[in-house]
């Protein structure tokens, strides 16, 4: 089995649309603003103090990260430069938000270890795929589904701390939706596993060892 024929049944977020080369498509424009929303974040959250603005940043990042991918198989403008950018701005967003909810203990550090443990693996595993000539595999269905339960948990959980009349709902509805994500993260990661040890296997040959 070639690379291209193991990539190629690899479950994919886009249907069965090849992506194309496009660069100044509709959805791209959507993750680049995305990106430029994880510094805007810091700097409201850590530096300016300003976390009603920070809950503003976090919540449009959140609820946008289906757009790109939506608008993408919509307006038929599915690109392996989206394909890259839409995945990249998720973890932007959810690294950046656990460093700052950390130091200024929103959330414990715990949690932060817990997915941070999680993208350290991931990060191994893309290692030995490049080894073996292979990209990053496509983006889950159950990947996506934690991601947006993270980042829709993470700013409830800065409501909650920043607004003290609304705490303990927030605060009930943020976790509840931060543990589930993680629960879903590490699912989607052992399933990007799975199919890291597939591609290998399959680049070995069926000789090999397993």
């Amino acid at each position: 089995m070639s690379r291209r024929q193991a990539r190629a049944e690899q479950p994919r977020d886009t249907g069965d649309e090849t992506p194309g080369n496009q660069v100044l498509t509709l959805p791209n424009l959507i993750s680049f603003g995305r990106l430029l929303g994880v510094p805007l974040f810091l700097y409201l959250f850590l530096v300016a103090r300003a976390d009603v603005a920070a809950v503003v940043v976090l919540a449009i990042g959140g609820t946008t990260d289906w757009v790109d991918g939506w608008i993408a198989r919509r307006l038929h403008q599915v690109s392996r430069l989206g394909e890259l950018l839409d995945p990249l701005a998720d973890r932007l967003y959810i690294l950046a938000t656990l460093v700052a909810f950390t130091a200024r203990e929103v959330v414990p550090w715990q949690f932060t270890a817990a997915l941070l443990a999680r993208e350290v693996l991931l990060l191994a595993s893309l290692a030995v795929l490049r080894r073996y000539g292979y990209g990053p595999p496509p983006v889950h269905y159950v990947g996506k589904t934690a991601t947006f339960l993270l980042l829709a948990a993470f700013p409830v959980l800065l409501l909650a701390s920043a607004a003290t009349d609304v705490a303990t709902a927030a605060s009930a509805i943020g976790w509840a939706l931060a543990w589930w994500g993680l629960v879903l993260y590490w699912v989607a990661g052992g399933m990007y596993i799975v199919q890291a040890a597939r591609l290998v296997r399959a680049a070995r040959g069926p000789g090999a060892a397993g």
